[in-house]
């Protein structure tokens, strides 16, 4: 049986330079380790390691733990998920909370600008550095800033004993001594400004008024991440440089180091790194963050505190309200897992019982309690919920009495059972593919982990630790969790509403403080469901073909009724299968009229059940499997797609058949997903992002109704009846494909197959009218778009589009336009980012639709000001223009192909990458033929067919031209000075 591995192996010798030295590169890294000094600082297996003193959760001896005499700890650790990659996390114990007020917003310029210059790296070399080492930029090279910490991301993939030093090199110079000028500040914080100009509008004044709200008199109250503009403003290169001196030091950093590589090795270049790293002065001691206070005057007891009421005329309503404890640190033991465990169960039971309420047509959409260790300032009970009206009193009352019958009656045996079983398919599901973690993954959880002040444990642990409680599953201790989840000082709440004079403080605090009965109706009915029970679905089919595609072993089936069948088992991710189900004719499908019904159906289809099975029994025929029913619309089919188990894969494929050969058409979902939308349409208005997302494919397929996002005067004509007429037919009609890659029994998949889709009846063609409906693009002589949103006056918005092409006859030319776009995207960023400070985030994508033969493109869009929206435009044109008229470097085309190749070549070590890759192939083979040069078609090409490509794309039209600006306002038509130049740099 061919592996992932030695399918991709095999692709990768036969298309790619990109690792097609293997063997001598192990070679060389084997001397670089022989040669190299054990590290001094590791910790001896018989010590307790940094991270689980006080602790007696056992030890992931898959790490090793060290602590440097200047104080800086790290963990290292072998890990060949993907092949030939290391990932590196810089984690400074320092975020925004850290910040005093007139350092608002420093410790994300920090780390802005140790992406800007530092030792090692000049003014705007930054950028092409990783490229050339073949990390890209956003995916591989990144940073965060929270109110706790700041951290530094690096996934080197394909590393060479060179590079990785280098690497390390670079990050402690970036770390330890950031250039930190005046001009390199001034340089950077209009970048920041302009991603505080994106963040912000309705939705991000809600954010700060509830954080005012909840975390009143606390920092977090008011310490942003991204800072104040008057802050920012009055930064300089020296009162920035206070605070990396003050915060920059080995006492407050860890190193993550995780990949494909001895280990020991990754601790000496630690060592070599950041051993001798010194801090000035003494060590300044964290401020305290401050712990929820009850008003002033209480007498004890639980207190509605600070509330708030916030009319946002684009927002739909919502409301939340926290129960707040003062957080502290714990000494994370077995029995205190334990404990978190039992509030685990006893959290899903009560959102268990809210869902199920709202899908049988309650006053709200939804409903969740969570709890949440916040920021190290508070733990915190959050209930929020959406009412379905302006009757948020009604909403609020139903949800506290779900509350309240949990605080008043314990759970059944068989409700807790229920959720324990979801937990444990969770918990033995990473065990399974623990072997497949992703380093980056490991990496991310150690930094976690340092963050709340807690341990990591392995998979196999944490089974084990779950399956020892199951004892305390009972519902005496599960009712006792449920009691200290609502145990607090104080209660505070935010309510959201589109209409002013809706609702008061007051009536708010008041409806707080009411009691609430008990609703017993919200309990669920004791009732199991097993897969024994379900009809079938039609009689056994019957497999008119069995071959192999000719790619591996690979195989097809081709059943009497017309369904295609691909799989492929193989072992390389243990317990793991991805399944899609490719069927029908997508957006061909639809006419006009039928456009509110399309969107409906991605939410509701699959929640209006199957058989006699409705969106309830679904539930409990999946619970403790792992089981999924994605379902999309793509071009030109329909899908729907799972990651499941290996136990559980026949199964999830009958439920796909089933939905096919027996739908069920119940109206509460699709009642509920009408509601949902209707509630959200205004907030499309609030912002140019929430614009395009409503609007972009509707204007980039020349105003096609079918892909028109629905207003709620549409909306209200829906009806469930409409619903099923409309879809009915469409689960009925085209062609399937399945497609099943992982670990599997081949055979026993083969006999499901044959008692699901082979059973299903012959399926009606797609008419000649359907099958050729393609979508169309805006013609050449368009007019630029406006549309104007109600957000935030500086907000504004552009995008800029060509046509390009679609199918598989020239898809290797779709794989090369990829690299073109990477090119633009490069230019972008350096022109509208770097040097004209305009946009935090621009960014060109290419689309190619594999199915139909057109409908792809290439664009380019950004978040700007008003003012810049002509800018941009003439930018994007100028590099068109640029890259259809001049000769690439090989410079130039390496930073595009470095780390585009390393990127799919990481992706090609999954299942589902192989999948994607195949999806189509059992009716039209040359998909099959055009694996082998995957790899080789997205790392290498050269100066004239980039050239060549810019022509025939980018060159032989304008761009159709879209943009967002605020409401009253006009477009600019001239194109404003340019603003200087400032050197190229990365940042976040």
């Amino acid at each position: 049986m061919k592996s992932i591995a030695g399918a991709f192996g095999a692709i990768i010798l036969l298309s790619t330079p990109v690792v097609f030295a293997s063997e001598l590169l192990a070679q060389d890294i084997a001397a670089k380790q022989q040669s190299a000094p054990d590290p001094q600082f590791l910790q001896a297996e018989d010590e307790t390691p940094w991270l689980y003193e006080g602790s007696n959760v056992p030890v992931d001896r898959e790490w090793q733990f060290g602590e440097i005499d200047n104080g800086l700890r790290y963990a290292v650790r072998n890990n060949g998920v993907p092949p030939g990659q290391v990932s590196i996390r810089v984690r400074i114990d320092a975020g925004s909370l850290h910040e005093e007020d007139s350092e608002q917003g420093f410790a994300h310029l920090l780390e802005h600008m140790l992406f800007r210059e530092s030792k090692y790296l000049g003014e705007g070399e930054a950028i092409p550095r990783w490229q050339r080492l073949g990390a890209t930029l956003g995916h591989d090279t990144n940073a965060s800033t929270s109110p706790t910490a700041t951290v530094y991301n690096i996934n080197l993939p394909a590393f060479t004993p060179a590079n990785l030093e280098e690497s390390f090199k670079l990050l402690s110079g970036m770390i330890r001594e950031p250039v930190l000028s005046d001009a390199n500040v001034a340089a950077e914080v209009p970048i920041v400004l302009a991603e505080m100009r994106e963040q912000g509008g309705a939705q991000q004044r809600v954010s700060e008024k509830t954080l005012e709200t909840l975390f009143a008199g606390q920092r977090l109250a008011n310490r942003r991440p991204i800072g104040t503009p008057e802050t920012l403003g009055a930064a300089t290169g020296e009162t920035v440089q206070a605070f990396h001196a003050r915060w920059y030091r080995p006492e407050n950093a860890v190193v993550v180091a995780v990949g494909d590589v001895d280990p020991l090795l990754l601790a000496k270049l630690i060592e070599t790194y950041f051993g001798d790293w010194q801090g000035e002065g003494p060590l300044t001691p964290a401020p305290d963050f401050g712990d929820p206070i009850p008003l002033a005057g209480s007498s004890g007891g639980t207190t509605v505190g600070e509330l708030a009421v916030i009319t946002e005329p684009d927002m739909p309503r919502s409301l939340t309200y926290a129960v707040m404890r003062p957080w502290r640190p714990v000494q994370d033991t077995v029995v205190y897992n334990e404990g978190l465990m039992i509030e685990a169960i006893a959290q899903a039971i009560i959102n268990r019982r809210l869902e199920t309420r709202a899908r049988s047509g309650g006053s709200f959409l939804y409903a969740q309690v969570q709890q949440d260790d916040i920021s190290r300032s508070a733990d915190a009970t959050i209930i929020s919920f959406a009412p379905l009206g302006g009757d948020w009193n009604a909403a609020l009352a139903d949800v506290r009495g779900v509350v309240a019958d949990a605080l008043a009656t314990p759970p059944s045996q068989e409700e807790i059972d229920r959720e324990v079983a979801e937990f444990d398919i969770a918990f033995a599901s990473e065990v399974e593919q623990s072997r497949v973690t992703a380093g980056g993954r490991l990496a991310d959880n150690i930094v976690r982990a340092v963050d709340i002040r807690e341990t990591v444990a392995s998979a196999q642990v944490a089974l084990d630790i779950f399956r020892g409680t199951n004892p305390r599953f009972n519902p005496a201790e599960v009712f006792a969790a449920t009691q200290k989840l609502f145990e607090g000082d104080v209660v505070r709440g935010v309510y959201v509403t589109p209409v002013s004079g809706e609702a008061e403080e007051a009536a708010l605090r008041l409806a707080l403080a009411r009691d609430t009965s008990p609703d017993e109706n919200a309990r669920l009915a004791n009732r199991t469901i097993s897969f024994d029970e379900l009809p079938a679905i039609g009689p056994i089919g019957t497999i008119l073909e069995r071959k192999d595609i000719g790619l591996l072993d690979i195989e097809q089936l081709t059943f009497a009724n017309g369904v295609n069948v691909i799989l492929w088992s193989n072992n390389d991710e243990p317990g793991r299968v991805s399944a899609k189900v490719r069927f029908g004719a997508g957006y061909r499908a639809f006419e006009a009229e039928d456009a509110p019904y399309v969107s409906l159906g991605e939410i509701a289809l699959v929640s209006s059940g199957l058989g006699e099975i409705d969106e309830n029994d679904l539930d409990r025929l999946a619970n403790g499997r792992k089981m999924g029913f994605d379902f999309s619309i793509e071009d030109a089919v329909f899908t729907f797609t799972a990651q499941t188990r290996s136990e559980d894969v026949q199964d999830q494929l009958y439920l796909f058949a089933a939905k096919l050969g027996m739908p069920r058409w119940d109206p509460n979902p699709v009642l509920r997903a009408k509601a949902a939308a209707e509630i959200g349409y205004a907030s499309y208005s609030s912002s140019p992002a929430s614009m395009i997302s409503r609007d972009l494919d509707y204007l980039l397929r020349d105003k096609d109704e079918r892909w028109a996002t629905s207003t709620p005067e549409m909306m209200a004509k829906v009806t469930p009846e409409g619903f099923r007429e409309v879809w009915e037919p469409r689960l009925k009609e085209g062609a399937v494909e399945v497609l099943v890659f992982g670990e599997f029994d081949r055979e026993a998949v083969v006999q499901t197959l044959r008692e699901t889709f082979g059973a299903l009846p012959a399926r009606m063609p797609l008419t000649p009218e359907i099958a050729n409906r393609l979508p169309a693009f805006p013609a050449p002589d368009a007019p630029t778009e406006v549309l104007a949103h109600r957000g935030d006056a500086n907000q504004a918005a552009a995008v800029i589009a060509w046509p390009t092409g679609g199918g598989t006859i020239r898809l290797r030319e779709s794989r090369q336009l990829e690299i073109l776009t990477e090119i633009f995207n490069n230019r972008l960023m350096d022109a509208l980012r770097e040097k004209l400070g305009a946009s935090y985030a621009p960014q060109a994508i290419s689309r190619w639709p594999a199915d139909i033969p057109q409908g792809g493109t290439i664009m380019a869009l950004a978040q700007l000001e008003p003012q810049d929206v002509p800018v941009f435009f003439a930018e994007a044109n100028q590099i068109a223009k640029d890259l259809a008229e001049t000769t690439l470097t090989e410079e130039e085309i390496a930073r595009a192909t470095q780390p585009l190749g390393q990127l799919y070549s990481r992706a090609a070590t999954s299942n589902f990458f192989w999948l994607l890759q195949l999806e189509g192939a059992s009716t039209d083979p040359k998909r099959v033929k055009l694996v082998p040069t995957l790899i080789r078609d997205y790392s290498s090409t050269r100066p004239e067919i980039m050239q060549l490509l810019a022509r025939r794309y980018l060159a032989a039209r304008p761009g159709w031209q879209l943009a967002v600006i605020p409401h009253g306002q006009e477009l600019a038509e001239t194109t404003p000075t340019i603003r200087p130049a400032a050197p190229a740099v990365m940042g976040r």
